[in-house]
């Protein structure tokens, strides 16, 4: 594999590296999910990735992108995804982390982002990570009334070869009203838990510290088994749960009601 150690070259069907989905959705809610695609620029051909870890969890969140987009439909609210693998920029991952290009997740070897430069680094940097950001809050800028601020991800059963009990994770970052306020509201069916399989101490609430920190936005960071949304009728069953604690968590009266 040849890469290029000083650039990245986004073709046409590489752009745009963000997508806004239902632009107009009368929610006061955003949606983003940062982790949504496993596309990796033709410049920088598979990253060195082996054909059986190519679409692993490694470069993206499966299921993430169908279960943020049955979201937008169901709360009629407007979403924000990745058009790039995590691989190439981790979005959710502030540039001077190391781990926002990494070169191992998990067990998994990337040697395509092995000894990246300075240079190639910052390419990245400017081509994915900031296109993204602004795409965020060129979307907020636009909303009337100050949104919840809402991202969705996904995660393996299983890590280092240790199982995963936990099936939906709410993780916050300074504010936790709102994931606590979603938690009391969780339906039985599923092992709904607080700050698994990761906690804002791992550095995975970026996204919620850039954009909703500044803007006072309640906020919540949404993390789902990957399992659980591997099919439509899992997507459907999973976002039915989801819907049900937000909608409770932003309208306490509905539940009173």
């Amino acid at each position: 594999m040849t890469e290029p150690r000083d650039q990245i070259l986004l073709s046409k069907s590489d752009l745009p590296t963000a997508d806004v989905v239902n632009r107009d959705g009368r929610a006061a809610i955003c949606l983003v999910c940062e982790h949504a695609s496993a596309s990796i620029p033709e410049a920088l051909g598979d990253l060195g990735l082996s054909e059986g870890d190519r679409f692993s969890h490694a470069v993206w969140d499966p299921g993430a992108e169908n279960l943020a987009r049955e979201l937008s439909t169901r709360l009629d609210a407007p979403l924000v995804l990745s058009r790039v693998s995590r691989l190439v920029y981790d979005c959710n991952r502030p540039p001077e982390r190391e781990d926002c290009m990494p070169s191992q997740v998990e067990k998994i070897v990337i040697p395509g982002n092995a000894g990246l430069s300075t240079e190639a680094r910052a390419a990245r940097t400017e081509a994915v990570y900031h296109p993204f950001h602004r795409t965020v809050e060129d979307l907020l800028d636009g909303f009337g009334t100050p949104p919840a601020f809402v991202t969705i991800h996904t995660f393996a059963p299983e890590w280092f070869g240790v199982p995963r009990a936990a099936e939906i994770g709410l993780l916050h970052d300074k504010d936790a009203s709102l994931a606590v306020r979603m938690l009391a509201a969780a339906r039985t069916g599923y092992r709904t838990e607080l700050n698994v399989p990761y906690s804002a101490a791992d550095g995975v609430t970026h996204t919620l510290s850039l954009h909703a920190n500044p803007r006072g936005l309640q906020n919540v960071m949404i993390e789902v088994r990957n399992d659980l949304v591997a099919d439509e009728t899992g997507v459907s069953e999973v976002a039915s749960a989801i819907e049900h604690m937000l909608r409770l968590a932003l309208n306490p009266e509905e539940d009173a009601a």
